[in-house]
C-alpha cells in the first residue's frame, strides 16, 4: 500500500520580496487572512492519518488554523542558514556576494556556516523515507516552503539545482505518493484554489 503524503505550504508571514533565511516571525495578518480565506479547500486534509508541521511559528499557527493539530517535527525544520539567519537574500548578497555566489553555485557549499543545500535535502528525505505506513496512509504535514522544495526534489530524484527552480506558494498544496525512496508526484485530490492578490 502506498502512503499519500500532502504537504501544506504555510501561511505567509512577510512579502515575498522580505522573506528571511531560517525566519521564526509568527503569521502577519495577511497570513491569517489567506488561511482564513483558503481554509475551507484545506479542511478535508485534517481526516489525515497523521498530521505535522514544520517547528516555525507560522507553520505551527497554519496547522492549528486549519484544524490539523499537528505534531511538530524537528526534521521539517528550514535549512540552517548559519551566519545569514535572519537575513534577506539582498541583505546576505549586500554583506557577501562571493559567497552567496558560491553558495547558489555548488549543493555542497557551506559558506554562511550553516547546513548545505544538499544536506538539506537529504534531511528531509530522510523524514519522508521513515514516515510508518502501519500508522496510517495519509498523511499531511505544513511546512515552510523550502522545506516543501526540498521534499520534491528528494522525491523526484532532480538535481539539486532543481531546488531553485520550485516556486512555493502560501498555502499551496502538493501531495507524493509512495514509499521509501520510491515517490510519485501526484496533481490531484487538492481543490483549485482562489486566486490571491
Amino acid at each position: 500500500m502506498a502512503l499519500r503524503v500532502t504537504f501544506v505550504a504555510a501561511a505567509r508571514s512577510s512579502p515575498l520580496l522580505a522573506e528571511r533565511f531560517d525566519d521564526d516571525r509568527p503569521l502577519d495578518q495577511a497570513g491569517w487572512d489567506e488561511v482564513q480565506h483558503i481554509a475551507p479547500g484545506l479542511l478535508p486534509l485534517a481526516a489525515a492519518d497523521l498530521r505535522y508541521c514544520s517547528p516555525t511559528p507560522r507553520s505551527r499557527a497554519t496547522g492549528d488554523a486549519l484544524g490539523y493539530a499537528p505534531l511538530v517535527q524537528l526534521a521539517l525544520r528550514d535549512c540552517d542558514m548559519g551566519r545569514w539567519r535572519g537575513l534577506t537574500l539582498g541583505e546576505a548578497m549586500a554583506r557577501e556576494p562571493q559567497a552567496v555566489d558560491a553558495w547558489l553555485a555548488d549543493p555542497r557549499g557551506t559558506p554562511h556556516g550553516g547546513e548545505s543545500l544538499l544536506t538539506f535535502i537529504s534531511r528531509v528525505g530522510g523524514w519522508l523515507d521513515t514516515r510508518p505506513l502501519e500508522d496510517g496512509c495519509r498523511v499531511v504535514a505544513v511546512a515552510e516552503p523550502s522545506v516543501i522544495r526540498a521534499a520534491l526534489v528528494y522525491a523526484l530524484k532532480a538535481p539539486p539545482s532543481t531546488y531553485w527552480n520550485i516556486d512555493v506558494r502560501p498555502l499551496s498544496a502538493i501531495t507524493v505518493a509512495g514509499l521509501g525512496g520510491r515517490w510519485n508526484l501526484c496533481l490531484d485530490g487538492i481543490p483549485a484554489q482562489a486566486s490571491r492578490s
